[in-house]
Order: C-alpha cells, then sequence, then structure tokens
C-alpha cells in the first residue's frame, strides 16, 4: 500500500535521482530506484 505521502516521497527521491544522473525528468527506472530505496528504509 502506497499513501498520498509515501506517493510525494517517492516521487522527490525519483526527481534527486534524475538530477544526479543530469536527467531532464525522472524516468521508469528512476522511480523504481526511489521504491526499492523506500521499501530498504
Amino acid at each position: 500500500l502506497l499513501t498520498m505521502r509515501g506517493y510525494d516521497r517517492v516521487l522527490r527521491i525519483g526527481w534527486t535521482l534524475a538530477d544526479l544522473e543530469g536527467a531532464s525528468s525522472p524516468d521508469a527506472d528512476h522511480l523504481g530506484r526511489a521504491l526499492l530505496l523506500r521499501g530498504a528504509s
């Protein structure tokens, strides 16, 4: 289950990962990694 707060956090992590890689916006890979990172904490 992913709450709206969790969804927002995943998006923010996805944007951060995209920024670190120099991408203009997050793609499915960034969001997938963000979900994995969220589950790890």
